[in-house]
């Protein structure tokens, strides 16, 4: 998985958002090109490039139609030859004026199972969420609840099956109308990520384990 650099989605490093940046090619254009340059040359290997986003307050973006502009033009601006998706973490801002623009501009939704998004199953009841040709998946679950129960990812210390149920009954509805899913699992969703997968997997195809 390869996300856009920090200076394009966030506007710097500062723990704040700076909206005079975000997206700006006037100010990101050249992190921009280095890092296309660098995806370009893992040729066929190389997966979506996710623009991962986060929390905007209204001193960043005081509504999501500014946002939508800005996300408008930067989309516009970006090469074909690379797959793309993005990735909001203002759930409010994601109803139809942001999928159509995904749809739009071919990107991706990143569907993402973190604390305080709602599930995308739920999402799912009340809009289209597949917005291009592929679907992609972040299960990122709940870093300080994992962190106080381990300080070692070797093993599961959070059972998330219901979740994952509800995840692979999604993914499977993506498999049969999108030729492609990319599914991603951290750490901090359950305490050991590779079990995470193979967990989603076999669920995904029909085998919800003991």
């Amino acid at each position: 998985m390869a996300k856009f650099p920090r200076s394009i989605v966030h506007g710097g490093e500062q723990a704040a958002p700076d909206p005079e940046r975000v997206l700006a090619l006037e100010h990101v254009g050249g992190d921009l090109s280095r890092f296309l340059s660098a995806m370009e040359l893992l040729g066929a290997k190389c997966g979506p490039l996710v623009l991962q986003f986060p929390y905007f307050n209204q001193k960043a973006f005081r509504s999501v139609e500014p946002f939508l502009e800005r996300l408008d033009r930067f989309l516009a601006e970006l090469p074909p030859r690379f797959r793309y998706g993005v990735e909001i973490r203002n759930k409010q801002w994601i109803a139809e004026p942001l999928l159509e623009l995904l749809r739009r501009h071919r990107v991706a939704l990143v569907l993402v199972d973190l604390a305080y998004m709602p599930h995308p199953a739920d999402l799912a009841q009340k809009h289209e969420l597949f917005t291009t040709d592929f679907t992609y998946a972040r299960l990122i679950g709940d870093r300080k609840a994992i962190d106080a129960l381990t300080e070692r990812f070797d093993r599961l210390v959070v059972d998330q099956g219901p979740r994952l149920s509800r995840w692979a009954e999604l993914l499977r509805e993506a498999a049969r109308r999108l030729p492609r899913t990319f599914a991603y699992a951290n750490n901090h969703y359950a305490g050991y990520a590779p079990e995470t997968i193979r967990d989603l997997a076999a669920r995904v195809l029909g085998d919800p384990g003991p």
